[in-house]
Formats: C-alpha cells, sequence, structure tokens
C-alpha cells in the first residue's frame, strides 16, 4: 500500500500532517508532523504507515487550493526535523545515470577562466585527460555499483548541501545568493530517512527534489563542485510511502514569463541508476556520525538532465517545475536572484 502524505501549516492553526486520498487532504489528529510519527512507531513498534493511517481526524481540506496557493493552508517540506533544522542532514550522490555523467562529463572536459582575474583570460582550454574524474568514478558504479547481496559495491560521488534550514517547499522560491554564479534546477529522486532510539537508519520514504546548484561555478574546475552544491533546495510536494517502481518516469519543465522556455523527459529509479538503492544507502550510513539518533536524513540520488546542460541560463522569476509519475502533482518553485553588492564577510574577534 502507498501513501502520499503532506505537511501543511495555518497561520492559526499552526501545523498538520495530511493523507491524500483524491483532491481531499485528510488531516491527522494527533501529529503536527510526520517527524513525530515517526517518533511514535519507531516507540510503540508499528509501522510508519500504521501509525499515520491510525491517526486519521475526521476532518479534510480541499487540496487542489493549498497546491495552488490559493488557500490560507500552504504546503511545507513533507518530511523535516520540527525542532531542530540542524539535525537534518541534506546530501546527495552524483553520477548515478548516464545522461547526468554526460552532462557533467561536457561541463568538465573545458574549464572556464576564473572571472575578474587577469591570469585566467583567453580561451579555455581542453583537459589533456582522455577521460574526466566524473566519468571514471561513473564508470567504476557501472562495474561495482550493483553487488550481490552482502557485499559492499564500489563507493559513489557523495555531497554535502547544509541542513534543514536550506530546505524549501512547493511554491517557495529558491534563491541564487549574490556571491553565486549562477543557479539551476536538478530535478531528482530523494530518499527520505530517520534514525531510530537505536540508531538504526531507517527509510521513511521518497519525494520528488529539485537539488538546485551554481553550474557555472562547479564547470570552472570540477573541484567546486562542493561550494556549487550549498544552495538552498525543493522537496514535494508529497511524501511517498511504500514500494516505487523500478523505473519512474518524468517530467523537467522551466516557464518564462508564462511561456514555456525548455522541457524535457526524465526517467530515474534504481532500475536506472547504475548504483542499487542498498549500495548507495550502505555508503551514506557506513559513517558514524550519520547514524545518531532522532536525526533526519534527505538524500538526492542523481540526475539524468538539466537546462544548464541545454546552455539555458535562469533567470528572476523564471519557474521550475519537475513531476515524476507516480509522485502526485509537479513540484514548482520560482527562481529569486540577490542583486545587493557583494561585501567581504566581517569576522569579529571575541
Amino acid at each position: 500500500m502507498t501513501l502520499h502524505v503532506v505537511q501543511i501549516k495555518h497561520p492559526a492553526q499552526g501545523r498538520k500532517v495530511g493523507l491524500i486520498e483524491g483532491e481531499r487532504v485528510h488531516l491527522l489528529l494527533r501529529f503536527p508532523s510526520v517527524y513525530y510519527a515517526a517518533l511514535s512507531a519507531d516507540t510503540n513498534g508499528k509501522t510508519l504507515s500504521e501509525t499515520l493511517l491510525d491517526d486519521r481526524s475526521g476532518e479534510t481540506l480541499a487540496y487542489p487550493p493549498i497546491y495552488r496557493g490559493e488557500s490560507p493552508w500552504r504546503l511545507l517540506p513533507p518530511f523535516d526535523h520540527p525542532e531542530e533544522p540542524a539535525r537534518c542532514m541534506v546530501s546527495g550522490t552524483g553520477l548515478t545515470h548516464r545522461k547526468g555523467a554526460e552532462n557533467r562529463n561536457a561541463m568538465h572536459t573545458q574549464a572556464l577562466p576564473l572571472p575578474n582575474s587577469p591570469v585566467h583570460q583567453g580561451e579555455a582550454k581542453e583537459l589533456p585527460a582522455p577521460l574526466t574524474d566524473s566519468m571514471k568514478i561513473y564508470a567504476w558504479g557501472e562495474e561495482g555499483g550493483k553487488p550481490e547481496a552482502g557485499i559492499v559495491g564500489v563507493q559513489p560521488e557523495w555531497f554535502y548541501k547544509g541542513n534543514g534550514t536550506i530546505l524549501r517547499a512547493h511554491n517557495e522560491p529558491l534563491d541564487v545568493p549574490n556571491f553565486a554564479e549562477d543557479g539551476g534546477e536538478e530535478p531528482e529522486l530523494v530518499g527520505v530517512y530517520f534514525i531510530d532510539s537505536f540508531g538504526v537508519p531507517r527509510r521513511i520514504g521518497f519525494c520528488i527534489g529539485n537539488e538546485f546548484s551554481d553550474h557555472v561555478m562547479e564547470k570552472r574546475n570540477y573541484l567546486y563542485l562542493a561550494p556549487s552544491k550549498l544552495r538552498n533546495c525543493a522537496i514535494g510536494p508529497e511524501l511517498i510511502l511504500g514500494e516505487i517502481p523500478a523505473m519512474i518516469s518524468g517530467e523537467v519543465k522551466i516557464t518564462r514569463n508564462e511561456l514555456p522556455l525548455w522541457q524535457q523527459a526524465i526517467s530515474t529509479g534504481f532500475e536506472e541508476m547504475v548504483h542499487s538503492l542498498e549500495n548507495l544507502e550502505h555508503h551514506h550510513f557506513k559513517y558514524p556520525a550519520h547514524k545518531r539518533a532522532g536525526d533526519v536524513h534527505l538524500h538526492f540520488f542523481g540526475t539524468g538532465a538539466f537546462s544548464f546542460g541545454a546552455g539555458i541560463t535562469l533567470q528572476e522569476g523564471d519557474l521550475m517545475q519537475i513531476s515524476l509519475d507516480g509522485f502526485g502533482p509537479p513540484l514548482v518553485n520560482p527562481l529569486r536572484r540577490d542583486s545587493s553588492p557583494l561585501s567581504p564577510t566581517l569576522v569579529l574577534e571575541i
């Protein structure tokens, strides 16, 4: 059985959890967040799905007005740490999809000059290596990313995005900070996890994600990938509990001034990836620091398409829309740029 779960908030009534049933949101009675329902399930020995279904109230709301932003209720990210956002780790794995690896390879085959630096002016030069490091890691995944049961496979790429303070919901803007060179969407499947009271990772479910990042900075040198990822991101609008298909079709679309600018069909799911889910989870949760009881983890599983790879530069107000079949309505976020003057960050002695 698959459940579609949302978290919503009202200016007067606060947070609620709801189960999507057609065009209605069936509100829960006791739990103001999915996190608290997971805590209860951990304590009582029930599944999370059982815990949520047992807590249904008699109250329902119309879903379409909430989704469209026409209701006092607004959508939140469908899973978070409601009390301590810093205890939510947001991370990801790249180079899991062939198209994504090819885009990364093309990005790093040529180096961009550094901005405002006379030393780096002139034509970009091709790297002498026959394969970029990105393609090497992707090839390792093809060879050893799906080992037999009980065997540890090859390690994937891994990156850190931030903590729960960077999470944005459906309809909320994703920001290009004033120090950034660019900002662009990355349509991805996201794994949602909770660490139980014994320090064991528990898979909550999956959702649509926009792993927003700075591709211009990353293109200058692949060692800039780490800071290019330190941006906000969006998940939702729904959290999917239960089995998901091995192959998932979808679409990413960019709209500018209410007109389609670019769109592309996407395919994801663990049949489409060079790593198995179990291998990706092992290499994320093998670290003791990633198994602290009560923590939340949101992990992006990589992309096969993004508009930057097609030569698109996103502008203020562009709408990024990502849909995956079976995951509810699309995740939509406008792009917002901070155009304030850049000045050095002040650090004071104490």
